[in-house]
């Protein structure tokens, strides 16, 4: 028996003290820079507010600082209360919103000036616009992250395509995120404009619920109802090994799904064949669970390389493994479009494309969604969800 030196344990203490301090910080500072931006471009920067209202705008906003790291841990921790995580995600949301908007509100004051007017009129006008803007974009975008998506038709041409399968309808949902918010009759609804298209192929390419079957199985069941003529297929998206990947692995073949866990199939119309393969998301490997991990030999073995190819694969990211296996068409999801403007930008500084039909390498095509649900806060801004039907088109 090998007990542990006392002074590996010492030294061992002050690191870990450090990088807790650190994260400390550092979470203290966004949230400091979140709401105090905006609690100075509206009430601190020359507004001249009468006292009783800057002193109320100021509870809220420091009640604002307290309240979200206290939700997120109570919604998001170990005690997964849902409405506290519903809270916290809007009030996240919210707060993402205002704090982009006092900064562009910033720019308008220093523009009100160059024009002449004086203060406190500038800075009234700037808070005043900032409120308008935010709070019409809010009711927008929960309008927007709330409604069934809209459909979203794509021609895609295919080299090698046969005849038979040319014109064949490859319907995509993903990032469905099964929540804190009970979207049941939303998740119904889905399903319901999936079931209109007259769908070949139906992928679900990951993130379907945030949560365990047993907790999120209410708002997933329509799925069991969505109708294919060729096949239903599914992979896993990063959210997945956040709680239960094998669950959710499990659960989709229960109700009737292909679960492409690093594997193909191959689907015949007219005639003729294509292969349709899925991949683990690209954090599988590291996230522990036993076997899983993306592998796309793996998900290729044995299959046709003379047929054309169809990739399942979370993120877009992934499509360098995708070009290098001469992969015709990875469909994907992960980036929500950004979700809630100008997170696009960010997006982009991990995704090589955040929404839309792109080509890489000589071969293949990726197609990236926007997704069908929400993550989060409940919101999407200048980024619509989508139910995306791609026609794969014979290339002559």
């Amino acid at each position: 028996m090998a007990d542990t030196p006392a002074e590996v344990v010492e030294s061992a203490t002050p690191p870990r003290r450090r990088r807790h301090w650190r994260r400390f910080l550092i979470v203290a500072a966004i949230l400091l820079l979140l709401f105090g931006v905006p609690w100075w471009t509206l009430l601190a920067s020359g507004a001249a507010w009468p006292p009783a209202v800057f002193i109320t705008g100021t509870v809220l906003f420091a009640a604002a600082l307290v309240a979200m790291p206290s939700l997120m841990v109570f919604g998001h921790g170990r005690r997964h209360i849902d409405t506290a995580a519903a809270a916290g995600d809007a009030l996240l949301g919210a707060g993402w919103v205002l704090f982009v908007w006092s900064v562009l509100g910033l720019a308008l004051r220093l523009v009100l000036r160059l024009a002449g007017v004086a203060e406190p009129t500038a800075a009234r006008v700037t808070a005043a616009a900032v409120v308008a803007v935010v709070a019409v974009l809010l009711v927008w975008g929960y309008a927007e992250a709330m409604r069934v998506p809209r459909v979203k038709d794509v021609d895609v041409a295919i080299p090698g395509l046969g005849r038979g399968l040319d014109g064949l309808r490859v319907v995509l949902i993903t990032d469905t995120h099964y929540g804190p918010l009970d979207r049941a009759r939303w998740s119904a609804g889905v399903v319901a404009r999936v079931n209109e298209l007259d769908a070949d192929v139906v992928c679900h390419v990951g993130d379907i619920a945030d949560g365990t079957v047993g907790v999120r199985e209410p708002q997933a069941q329509p799925l069991a109802s969505v109708t294919a003529t060729c096949a239903r297929v599914y992979v896993t998206g990063n959210h997945e090994y956040f709680s239960e990947a094998q669950g959710w692995l499990e659960y989709m073949d229960r109700i009737g799904w292909t679960v492409l866990h690093n594997r193909h199939i191959v689907i015949e119309r007219g005639g003729d064949a294509m292969v349709v393969a899925g991949v683990d998301d690209a954090t599988a490997r590291s996230s522990g669970v036993g076997g899983h991990g993306a592998d796309l030999d793996a998900a290729l073995e044995g299959a046709d390389r003379s047929l054309p190819v169809l990739l399942l694969a979370h993120q877009p990211k992934q499509v360098a493994e995708a070009v290098r296996a001469r992969v015709d068409l990875q469909v994907s999801g992960h980036t929500h479009g950004g979700q809630i403007w100008p997170f696009n930008f960010l997006v982009r500084l991990e995704q090589p494309v955040v929404h839309g039909l792109s080509r890489h390498g000589e071969r293949t095509q990726l197609y990236t969604s926007r997704g069908t649900g929400f993550w989060g806060p409940p919101f999407r801004v200048f980024a619509p969800s989508e139910i995306t039907v791609l026609r794969l088109r014979r290339q002559e």
